[in-house]
């Protein structure tokens, strides 16, 4: 079987803030019990952090935590109460 490629299109805003969140997660113990129960996903989960981190020019400017503040902000607004039940579990 031949692998197919995909491609997943995320916004300036949701890469800045996954890429963030990927850098905060990955290697924390409960990050990793959770991804070792299928090792697979380290192979996705590795190449879209990667992809993130080497693209991202924002990770390097002065003023990085005002705009993952900012894309935070932004996407929760976009959200609306979508994201209510995860805060509240």
């Amino acid at each position: 079987m031949v692998d197919r490629e995909f491609t997943i299109e995320l916004t300036q805003d949701q890469a800045l803030v996954l890429s963030d969140w990927l850098d905060r997660v990955i290697g924390t113990a409960e990050f990793d019990d959770l991804v070792g129960e299928d090792r697979a996903v380290w192979s996705p989960l590795h190449l879209i952090a990667g992809t993130l981190e080497t693209s991202l020019v924002e990770v390097f400017m002065p003023d990085y935590s005002g705009r993952l503040d900012a894309a935070r902000e932004r996407l929760l607004h976009t959200l609306g109460e979508a994201d209510r039940s995860v805060d509240e579990s």
